[in-house]
């Protein structure tokens, strides 16, 4: 996946985010269904934006970023932009 790509899937998934959490609003309320795929979003777009990061430091000192690739959610869990 190219770096647009990868902006553009972070993109899609942050405004699911959004609507996800207008939805479930200020006190977590929501079906068990809305903050599973919350929790989901969450994790994929730390794996989005992990992914982009090896890209750019790749590019950045000469490598080559098709080389990157994306790794397993408990490594990059949590992980702050």
């Amino acid at each position: 996946m190219k770096n647009p790509e990868i902006l553009h899937r972070i993109s899609e998934m942050a405004e699911e985010e959004r609507r996800l959490r207008d939805s479930l609003g200020p006190r977590g309320s929501g079906g068990p269904d809305e903050r599973s795929r919350l929790g989901e979003l969450e994790r994929e777009l730390d794996q989005c934006w992990d992914l982009l990061r090896q890209r750019r430091a790749k590019s950045e000192f000469g490598q080559d970023p098709e080389e990157a690739h994306t790794r397993p959610q408990s490594m990059v869990e949590g992980y702050e932009s």
